[in-house]
């Protein structure tokens, strides 16, 4: 078996091998294995040091930063509170220096006391309860050899872990399902003892030995879960429950937060009293020596057992599942069930989970329960995309301005004081945020911090440029000083000044009013560049001598951006001046090497064209994109680009046909739209498992290609010939395979089936 050797994070101690109580469904006890029959009845002085000794190697080698060591039986609490501590002094100085040492134990309860939890108080060592719910439900299975209720005893444990001096050591409650059973009875029963954690469990079978189902239902074990999903959310999730955290975790995309679901690798391993080393111990299901693996704390590492082969195929993720499983779509929330439920004698474990029909209902009966609330509003929404996007933004300053703690020194400081001022008393932040290579910039300082570069502090006084164009959009009289370069000042979202004469460095104070602004730089007189107070898309600049002004052509001195006002895209910026604009993978054509007139021609022929053959795309497209840089393309159009940035900006060689530039605008659109989904929303897990046929390429892909391959086609074949015949057919095929991956989250499969929408419309 291929791939790194996964180390273990949780080891799970057998401390005593007996039972106080005879639960008739205990897997150790009623199941295959009958080894405990064999094993001494308390762990050894010896075995607990090889045990603490041999953890402590573990950690060592694998530098894991923490361990987590449940101590568990039969009943630990019948080892004594003696050995208890015994086991936990050695533990903890073992790991002492090594790594964070997480201490459980897993009773029954009934000889829980406070001396016990005293000790337990010591070593931190949290206590989880087993405990079935009301009384009835608990009888059916949790009694004494001779009949007798245990359910007084473990109210009467619970009690004692409620008060205040123990009650940090509570961990929650275990409870093994049985359908039989009221689950709301069972429920409501668990959350009166106001658990800081439940856990549900299914009762371990295999296909050889079934679970029970009373009614026959397929789905009994899913209908009863349910039941208590729809008691949990009406109550507002009011304690956590691990089996529906899971579930919901998977379903946004993140891992799966129990071995019994999901396909996260195995990375627990069993001590038994006499020291041998075992697989999970649910294994004792299946047959007898399932869970041996020949190994024993005495002789061997736990990196050997890590490399047992049984241990291993516990490991595979997707591809240490069935054939039925790998093509299921809820395989990632319930990877194929937990291990032990999928054996059969006829060929092993290479089987469904005897459990499939109702972890199949579980995971899709969550999943419709909570769609809604779980799709991101950035999927349905264009109005929620810009307003994510922009926060992200925001995000991304705050964090800057935390990492660089102190070493931007009194400039950064200034500046950061003086973005406050502007947000408080004017739109002009809101609007720089919303500026597209505002996060470029970002982007270049956190790496430039991050990676311990000289230049990171210098990177981030750019912030007063930002500061200043805010002010000068808000039409605020307030002074800032921005650093020039080259003999030039940079307003981001404006344009650019040239400085005559001030040399290749300097600091100008721009100062804002209501129509225009004014540059001061020491040692020379004053420019001030006049606005059109609609779009800031006329300029022209002064410098004063004396009293007087003498005017000069603004392209002497002052270069705006190029603004154009089409038809329904009134807020479009030609964006060729921006420092930050460099983010593409073609190379940004300067000003000058091209016929700006003759662009904006072209550009407004291409957007007829777009109004006319998708009106609803092209309405979101004027509402979201807002600037174009030209790139300098030798084969016209060019493929656009979209680049290290945030949401609104496209690299586009404008040349060619206003067909060709149409198809390119919406291309990259839709390119641009899908990188800010994901910025902002989990479409898809992040796992790598599955590759997908595509369509337009030989080889298979991951799920991210052949989503922006279908985003991208569906949105291209509504302007039928024009881009080419076959992206409507290669959508459908796409979106096919989409619909069925295990890959998706609710958010992704809620803009499959928007895609699926516009398909048909299209």
């Amino acid at each position: 078996m291929t791939g790194p050797l996964v180390p273990f994070r949780e080891i799970v101690l057998k401390v005593h091998s007996r039972c106080d109580l005879a639960c008739d469904h205990c897997y150790i006890y009623e199941h295959a294995d009958q080894s405990w029959r064999t094993r001494p009845k308390a762990i050894s002085d010896e075995a607990i040091s090889w045990t603490a000794l041999r953890l402590a190697e573990h950690a060592k080698s694998h530098a894991l930063p923490s361990v987590s060591v449940i101590l568990h039986g039969g009943e630990p609490l019948l080892a004594g509170p003696a050995r208890l501590r015994r086991i936990c002094e050695e533990l903890t100085g073992a790991l002492d220096s090594v790594a964070d040492l997480d201490l459980r134990i897993h009773t029954n309860g009934l000889q829980l006391s406070p001396r016990y939890l005293d000790l337990f108080g010591e070593y931190d060592v949290k206590v989880g309860i087993s405990l079935d719910g009301d009384r009835g439900a608990n009888d059916r299975h949790r009694r004494f050899a001779d009949g007798r209720t245990s359910h007084p005893l473990v109210l009467k444990a619970v009690d004692l872990l409620r008060q205040e001096q123990y009650r940090h050591l509570y961990l929650g409650l275990l409870c093994t399902i049985d359908v039989a059973n009221d689950p709301i009875a069972v429920y409501d029963a668990l959350t009166e003892l106001d658990p800081p954690r439940i856990d549900f469990l299914l009762p371990h079978a295999t296909w050889d030995d079934p679970p029970a189902r009373p009614d026959g239902s397929p789905t009994a074990y899913a209908d009863w879960i349910l039941a208590i999903f729809d008691r949990w959310e009406a109550q507002g999730r009011n304690v956590p429950v691990r089996l529906f955290e899971s579930v919901l975790s998977t379903l946004g995309g993140g891992p799966s937060l129990t071995e019994s679901l999901g396909l996260a690798p195995t990375d627990l391993v069993v001590v038994e009293t006499d020291g041998t080393l075992e697989q999970v111990d649910s294994l004792k299901s299946a047959y007898e020596g399932a869970a041996a693996t020949g190994f024993d704390v005495f002789a061997h590492s736990f990196d050997e057992v890590a490399a047992h082969p049984g241990v291993r195929a516990r490991q595979l993720g997707l591809a240490g599942v069935s054939e039925t499983c790998r093509q299921c779509p809820v395989v990632r929330s319930c990877g194929g069930g937990l291990y032990t439920h999928r054996y059969r004698s006829a060929n092993d474990f290479d089987n469904t989970s005897v459990y499939c029909t109702d972890l199949e209902a579980l995971i899709l009966g969550i999943e419709q329960r909570t769609a809604a609330a779980m799709v991101s509003p950035a999927v349905t929404d264009p109005g929620a995309l810009l307003f994510l996007q922009q926060d992200l933004t925001r995000t991304m300053l705050a964090d800057l301005h935390q990492e660089l703690d102190g070493r931007g020194g009194a400039a950064w400081q200034t500046a950061w004081e003086l973005a406050s001022a502007v947000e408080r008393t004017s739109d002009g932040l809101d609007e720089i945020c919303a500026h597209p290579y505002t996060r470029t910039w970002l982007h270049t300082c956190l790496d430039a911090l991050r990676e311990g570069r000289p230049e990171a502090p210098q990177l981030a006084r750019r912030l007063s440029s930002y500061v200043a164009a805010a002010a000068v959009r808000g039409g605020l009289d307030l002074p800032v000083l921005v650093d020039c370069h080259d003999g030039r000042l940079r307003l981001p979202t404006l344009g650019e000044l040239r400085l005559d004469g001030v040399g290749a460095y300097c600091e100008a104070e721009v100062r804002g009013s209501e129509k225009a602004f004014q540059v001061r730089v020491r040692g020379h007189e004053p420019w001030t560049v006049r606005l059109n107070e609609a779009a800031h898309t006329e300029a022209t600049c002064a410098e004063a001598t004396g009293a007087d002004a003498t005017r000069v052509e603004a392209t002497r001195a002052w270069r705006p951006v190029q603004r154009l006002a089409l038809d329904g895209w009134p807020g479009l910026v030609i964006d060729d001046i921006d420092p930050y604009r460099d983010c593409f993978e073609g190379a940004v054509q300067e000003r000058g090497q091209s016929d700006e007139a003759a662009r904006a021609t072209l550009l407004t022929e291409a957007w007829a064209l777009l109004r006319a053959g998708v009106p609803e795309q092209a309405a979101e497209l004027a509402g979201s994109l807002t600037t174009l840089t030209p790139l300098a393309s030798a084969e016209p159009p060019g493929e656009p680009s979209v680049g290290r940035h945030a949401y609104g900006a496209l690299g586009l060689a404008l040349r060619g046909t206003p067909a060709d530039v149409a198809t390119a605008l919406l291309r990259g659109f839709r390119q641009a739209t899908l990188q800010a989904l994901s910025q902002v929303a989990d479409l898809y897990a992040q796992d790598g498992w599955w590759r997908h046929p595509a369509p337009w390429q030989h080889e298979p892909v991951p799920v991210s290609e052949l989503l922006a391959g279908a985003y991208e086609r569906v949105g291209l074949a509504a302007l039928g010939p024009a881009a080419g015949g076959v992206e409507q057919e290669q959508a459908g095929q796409a979106l096919r395979t989409l619909e069925r991956t295990a890959e998706l989250t609710v958010s992704g499969r809620r803009l499959v089936a928007d895609l699926r929408e516009q398909a048909g419309r299209g």
